[in-house]
């Protein structure tokens, strides 16, 4: 397996895991003290996340300083009869959309988001309450935002993400099934798919032509096996140990990979969404290592 070096990324997810098994940016350290351990591992691209007080321009340049590249970042989006939050969902990703035109990124991962209280954060990895109304519903939502990406001449890549109201391997299908390929690219987390029991290579190779990013995610198989089967929530599959390093699970990291079109030139985003190091920085430096014996 071998992949472009100037394609691989990180999204650092290490330093926001929560100790309830949450994600919390405000843990975030400054982005300096981020970008010098990432720097450190080896890693030359950063899952883009521009911060509010910052332009695309000045955030490029921060960047730069550390000899980091920009890679894609991601828009969450919830189902709502609110039009006023569903305005705020169009508004964000117009302005996400504009920022990667900006910083010269063509792709953008596009998913479904989650809450706290959510009822498949309750059940995850299961499909539940699979409802066809709503997955068209979700379709529609994930079309329109899509939409407003392709205006910006971005990517928008379908995510799907364990607990929420697009995580099975049918609901992914049906999604890329009934979007057209000129509206909605794909873009696989291997993790979140295996989780859910999804066959993520197989996803890759049936719609291999709508790839335009991965995430590259290692977890205990067996782990989420037992999960789904014991009924366990979302924040409890978490902390007992889903997630891991690269190399360091046991998820076929390597099948994913070579799933992908050998003309691939899409981005490849290593994410570790709880460290399984005792600190953030060991983690990190954990995917640099994986990533110098692969790119």
């Amino acid at each position: 397996m071998k992949i472009r070096q100037d394609r691989l990324a990180i999204n650092p997810l290490q330093w926001v895991a929560s100790a309830d098994g949450w994600i919390d940016p405000s843990l975030a350290p400054s982005l300096d003290a981020q970008l010098a351990v990432i720097r450190d591992a080896g890693i030359t691209a950063l899952h883009s996340a521009v911060p509010g007080d910052m332009s695309p321009e000045a955030y490029a340049a921060r960047l730069a300083e550390y000899g980091i590249s920009p890679a894609p970042g991601y828009i969450p989006v919830r189902l709502t009869d609110d039009e006023s939050e569903r305005g705020t969902f169009r508004d964000t990703a117009a302005r996400v959309a504009e920022q990667h035109a900006a910083l010269g990124v063509p792709t953008v991962f596009l998913a479904m988001g989650m809450a706290k209280d959510a009822e498949r954060v309750a059940h995850p990895a299961v499909g539940h309450l699979a409802d066809q109304g709503r997955l068209e519903r979700v379709r529609d939502l994930l079309a329109e935002i899509a939409g407003i990406v392709r205006a910006q001449g971005i990517t928008p890549a379908f995510h799907p993400h364990v607990g929420t109201w697009a995580e099975t391997e049918e609901e992914t299908r049906f999604i890329l099934d009934t979007v057209d390929a000129s509206v909605l690219g794909f873009g696989p987390d291997m993790g979140h798919l295996a989780w859910a029991g999804a066959d993520a290579a197989g996803l890759v190779r049936d719609y291999a032509d709508r790839v335009a990013a991965v995430h590259i995610k290692d977890l205990d198989l067996d782990l989420a096996a037992e999960a789904r089967q014991a009924g366990w929530d979302y924040r409890k599959t978490v902390l007992a140990g889903l997630w891991s390093e690269p190399g360091h699970g046991n998820a076929d990291i390597d099948g994913f990979v070579g799933a992908l079109p050998d003309d691939f030139d899409g981005w490849l985003i290593v994410e570790v969404d709880r460290g399984a190091r005792p600190t953030p920085e060991e983690s990190v430096r954990l995917c640099g290592e994986w990533a110098a014996k692969h790119a």
